[in-house]
């Protein structure tokens, strides 16, 4: 009597987990690393773009300091201490126009496209830029407030605390600005187009605002344009926290506006960015 022995059991190959990429969480720092290595790349670049709002500072504060009347001043508030504030907030201005540039030339050299061939997603891109930016904007706001404390004399009445209350509240409002530049960018994706649009953007934002004199000595046009200008609200709360002023509603009406145009300004961003070449 012979037996019979069963067949050999089949063996199967166990599936190949198929790699999906990183992390969200991981993505986002590996590409903030490399914008923040590309904004320092150039010495020179950077030691010009860290002295622009100094002599911005001493400009306005010499020029405008030397001509305005008093008399239109908080009490007691030198010019130099009124004008600190908002100076914060305009500073934020030129690293968020650069931040729709450099998005604009990472499209048109290839960087972007490369980039986007890895399995990454692809609206952090745009999130690690604004994220390198805001680094390099909040170290121009550091050097201006050392500058105009050390060595100008600049003694707001809210102290240390106040210019750091400032400066935090400048850099969520700089950072919500940026995705206006982004959003620029990405929908029109040419370096000489994003120049222009920055300026006529910037200087709106700029000088429709109470960054160099109070709002109600602006003409009556001015002021209207000064009142729906999202800077403004920065910048008045920005004047209430250095100069040791009522705070009211202002940091939330800051906030809030900040909080609305980065929300427009992300989303029309990332539909633009994510909208196939022409």
């Amino acid at each position: 009597m012979t037996s019979t022995s069963p067949p050999p059991a089949r063996l199967t190959a166990a599936p190949v987990p198929t790699w999906q990429g990183s992390g969200l969480t991981a993505q986002l720092l590996i590409l903030t690393g490399r914008s923040v290595r590309a904004n320092f790349t150039h010495v020179k670049v950077v030691v010009l773009s860290m002295l622009q709002p100094v002599f911005m500072l001493l400009l306005l504060s010499q020029v405008f300091g030397a001509i305005v009347d008093r008399g239109h001043l908080p009490d007691g508030v030198a010019y130099l201490d009124f004008l600190l504030p908002a100076l914060l907030v305009t500073t934020g201005i030129g690293p968020a126009v650069a931040s729709g540039i450099g998005l604009v030339r990472d499209m048109d050299n290839g960087a972007v496209a490369r980039l986007r061939t890895l399995p990454i997603h692809a609206p952090l891109l745009l999130f690690a830029r604004s994220f390198a930016d805001l680094l390099r904007t909040t170290a121009q706001l550091v050097i201006l407030v050392v500058v105009a404390v050390v060595f100008l004399d600049a003694d707001p009445a809210g102290g240390p605390l106040g210019l750091l209350a400032a400066v935090l509240l400048t850099c969520v409002v700089v950072w919500a600005m940026t995705w206006i530049f982004l959003a620029l960018g990405a929908w029109l994706r040419n370096p000489e187009a994003m120049q222009s649009a920055g300026y006529l953007v910037t200087f709106p934002l700029m000088f429709a605002s109470s960054a160099f004199v109070p709002k109600e000595r602006l003409p009556d046009w001015l002021q209207v344009l000064a009142t729906v200008n999202p800077l403004s609200y920065a910048m008045e709360a920005n004047r209430a926290l250095a100069l040791d002023q009522p705070l009211g509603g202002q940091v939330w009406s800051a906030l809030g506006a900040g909080v609305l145009v980065a929300t427009v300004g992300s989303i029309t961003a990332v539909r633009a960015f994510l909208r196939p070449p022409a």
